[in-house]
């Protein structure tokens, strides 16, 4: 039992050294401020949902899988920044797209919803961006979909950044958004209740996005 003992104590001790040097070896970010620039969406770690009401009984969730965007950023004056985002909308996802019985993706990319075959692009422009507090602003943007353009006002937080690292040699910043729209002003009113009733899909749409985005290369003599 004593040598049980001894072998688990040392295996611990061996972990623990080994973590700790696994730790020592991460190199750090760039500690060189964010700069102002261009920045391109990295597609691998950005996703858009939406959520809508179902009968009163939950909030149906769904994402569109291809969508990029475009970013003129200033972390100095985030108010001068400007977005301009495209969304594949036939590359809209439910968690149930089964042919074999009720394919939900084949029903919301039909005429009734967003006649993905007719409008098979989605648009958001911004038009004015206000801070709200250090690290976040309220985006007001126009919203192009199917063939209708609203303003749609996203609640963002910008989550921060670095200038670079040695595995990514790029500057880096990272966003969570969150906004809403009303379907029927983009001409999408099937299933909406009756008034006083829920028996039906919400008007009420729920946007949640995550992004982060790619920008200018880490300049040389960069203090990391």
């Amino acid at each position: 039992m004593k040598t049980l003992k001894a072998l688990l104590l040392a295996t611990s001790l061996i972990a623990l050294n080994v973590s700790a040097a696994d730790k020592n070896d991460v190199p750090a970010a760039s500690t060189a401020p964010v700069p102002a620039g261009e920045y391109t969406l990295d597609r691998a770690h950005a996703s858009l949902l939406f959520r809508v009401d179902h009968m009163g009984f939950s909030h149906f969730t769904a994402r569109f899988k291809h969508f990029d965007a475009q970013l003129h950023f200033d972390p100095k004056n985030l108010t001068a920044s400007q977005l301009n985002v495209t969304v594949d909308a036939t590359s809209l996802e439910t968690d149930y797209p089964d042919p074999k019985t009720i394919d939900f993706n084949a029903q919301l990319q039909g005429e009734q919803w967003l006649n993905t075959a007719k409008y098979p692009q989605m648009t958001y422009r911004s038009t004015k961006i206000e801070s709200t507090g250090p690290k976040s602003m309220r985006v007001t943007g126009d919203l192009t979909l199917k063939g209708i353009t609203k303003p749609v006002v996203l609640n963002v937080t910008y989550n921060g950044g670095y200038a670079g690292h040695p595995m990514d040699p790029h500057a880096r910043v990272g966003f969570s958004a969150r906004g809403s729209l009303k379907r029927s002003d983009f001409g999408i009113s099937f299933g909406i209740p009756a008034p006083g009733t829920t028996m039906g899909v919400g008007d009420q749409v729920e946007i949640v996005i995550e992004s982060e985005f790619s920008g200018p290369p880490l300049a040389n003599g960069a203090k990391s």
